[in-house]
């Protein structure tokens, strides 16, 4: 384009001369989980990995389910 300095962006897959837009792979939620404190306390292991893993959060969070837990409801309770 001229003057303003925006530069185009091609969408398509094609050919063109604009920049393509590269997807990740992670895709945000669109809401924060709606789960009580007692809700997360009685969560079984496979859920909380399902939850993080959801957010992004997996791979950042090792050790037992307790661990899990605690680390879940510093995340998602607002008030915790």
């Amino acid at each position: 384009m001229s003057g303003g300095g925006m530069e185009s962006i091609n969408n398509s897959r094609g050919g063109g001369k604009g920049r393509e837009m590269k997807r990740c792979g992670f895709q945000m939620p669109l809401h924060y989980p709606r789960y009580t404190r007692a809700e997360y306390e009685v969560m079984a292991e496979w859920k909380l990995d399902c939850l993080l893993a959801q957010y992004g959060l997996h791979p950042h969070v090792s050790g037992d389910v307790e661990h899990k837990r605690k680390f879940a409801m510093g995340a998602f309770l607002w008030t915790y």
